[in-house]
């Protein structure tokens, strides 16, 4: 694919991934995606703003063959999905310096071995003029690593965010063509990569708003010349209130759970509260993720496994642990033969989430008569907690 113009002088470079089905070996990519970098030619200056992924260099170095000189390349995250063609770039532009962090300095050192005197360190807030164009470059820790910034091209209002707003997409599109992009895979990669650091991003987002914005320039998937759709959108995310929804990730090896959460669905949506729930044993964990972003209450229906929870179960605890989503509440769900302590590990593996700890449900065997009566009492206690704190339907 060729470079392609968003403005005069400000060219889509990188490479498309069609076919790349899974990303750091655990985020699933349905839709694939794409490594995006910029060129920016002032008057007297040109500047590459990140590179590819090192197994799509060649489509990269084939775009800047017509390139005939960088002055620049700025890496806003030194992860090799951006910076990882940097080497090759510096090779044949060897007048090129490497414009970075402070943090990022070491890293890019680190992982791509890039002799010190390559580098050239800019402070939040410096800026670089090119002659018609300047650029601000302006620090945005865990976002989401702690080296990240992201460039303000003052001129033609451009934010170039790398992973800031990205979305993993492969489109043929340059710019973002509806709603379904914020809510589908935006919302996807916010869930996976940017939730865990909401409280950092509060103040990025509010670092940016005395920006004046006309285009946001992501690292993953298409540009956003409408950029008020993801600004809004994250601004509920990271701000917004939980809803009125409760998350069933599940897993039953017998049918006793699954007993469970048929009963306990059908209770909670009888109280007028939604429900997404996700069989483990053939989840997407992107959708999972997503649907932590706005969930009030999780629950966790497992068997006993050798007086624990089941794995899977384990991981999706773990995995709403490290993704940190705004919830409210926590309850367990599910049987057990001779005894155990699966709530016990269940909690132990929440530590990290601000929640309230609701009765936990777990019958010997199959249910019983008294069994769902403590669903539908679980039921109750989540509609009521759900109404007290006012969360909105979605």
């Amino acid at each position: 694919m060729k470079p392609r113009k968003i403005t005069d002088g400000v060219h889509w470079m990188g490479a498309v991934d069609w076919d790349r089905r899974l990303f750091d070996q655990l985020i699933p990519l349905p839709d694939g995606t794409s490594y995006n970098a910029y060129l920016v030619k002032g008057r007297d200056k040109t500047v590459l703003l990140d590179t590819v992924d090192p197994p799509m260099a060649d489509v990269f170095l084939h775009q800047l063959e017509q390139v005939e000189r960088i002055d620049y390349v700025v890496s806003h995250h030194a992860e090799q999905d951006h910076s990882g063609t940097i080497p090759a770039v510096l090779e044949r532009y060897p007048d090129a310096e490497l414009v970075c962090s402070e943090k990022a300095k070491g890293m890019l050192e680190d992982l791509l071995h890039i002799p010190e005197n390559k580098i050239k360190v800019v402070k939040d807030g410096d800026t670089l003029s090119l002659g018609g164009k300047t650029l601000t470059f302006i620090y945005t820790p865990w976002v989401h690593w702690p080296e990240t910034m992201v460039t303000y091209l003052e001129e033609d209002k451009l934010l170039f965010s790398c992973d800031f707003f990205g979305s993993h997409l492969a489109t043929s599109e340059l710019y973002v063509g509806g709603e379904w992009v914020v809510n589908g895979p935006a919302k996807r990669y916010y869930a996976e990569i940017m939730m865990p650091f909401a409280n950092v991003i509060q103040r990025n987002l509010e670092k940016l708003e005395p920006l004046e914005i006309e285009t946001i320039a992501p690292s993953h998937g298409p540009v956003y010349d409408k950029p008020s759709q993801i600004l809004e959108a994250y601004r509920e995310w990271v701000f917004g209130d939980p809803k009125n929804l409760v998350t069933l990730p599940f897993v039953s090896m017998h049918g006793s759970t699954l007993e469970m959460v048929n009963h306990f669905t059908a209770a909670l949506i009888e109280r007028g509260v939604g429900v997404r729930r996700f069989d483990l044993a053939v989840v997407d964990i992107g959708e999972l993720a997503m649907s932590l972003v706005d969930a009030g209450t999780i629950v966790i229906g497992s068997p006993t496994v050798l007086g624990g929870p089941h794995p899977l179960a384990a991981y999706a605890a773990l995995l709403a642990n490290v993704l940190r989503p705004k919830a409210a509440y926590v309850s367990v769900i599910g049987s057990f033969s001779w005894g155990g302590k699966m709530v016990e590990t269940l909690a132990g593996l929440l530590k990290n989430l601000k929640v309230e700890i609701l009765e936990p449900v777990l019958v010997k065997g199959r249910p019983r008569e008294d069994g769902f009566k403590a669903l539908d009492k679980l039921a109750d206690a989540v509609a009521a907690r759900h109404t007290e704190r006012g969360f909105e339907s979605l």
